[in-house]
């Protein structure tokens, strides 16, 4: 399955929707995303992955380099995953959960939450 990355723009926040599976072969295309909004001065960044359906570690490592990198630069970054996570089948919350890493993260269930400066994330 291919993956596809969009990418809005929502006042201060650059929402990019990601589309398909998060592998070795694609978790690059996420990451140059990444490094491209950070390159043009974009530091709030939300990363919608509720139509990622397979995430493996490699999908993991570019979500902890993204973290890294925003927090570098005096950034944010939260993520998008469905308001139930896995039991409405977030593959990545699952993952994330597996991991120990999903504490890591702000999440929120949509876009219209996550680029809302009151809004309040989803529990781990």
């Amino acid at each position: 399955m291919m993956l596809t990355v969009d990418e809005t723009r929502h006042g201060a926040w650059t929402v990019l929707h990601v589309c398909g599976e998060l592998d070795l072969v694609s978790s690059p295309v996420v990451r140059q995303h990444v490094h491209d909004a950070v390159a043009v001065g974009r530091r709030d960044l939300v990363l919608d992955l509720s139509e990622v359906l397979f995430c493996d570690s490699s999908g993991v490592g570019v979500l902890i380099a993204a973290r890294r990198l925003l927090r570098s630069c005096q950034g944010r970054m939260r993520l998008i995953l469905p308001a139930r996570g896995a039991e409405d089948g977030s593959h990545v919350n699952r993952v994330l959960a597996a991991l120990g890493v999903r504490r890591l993260f702000e999440v929120y269930a949509d876009a219209g939450s996550a680029v809302d400066e009151e809004a309040q994330p989803l529990s781990a």
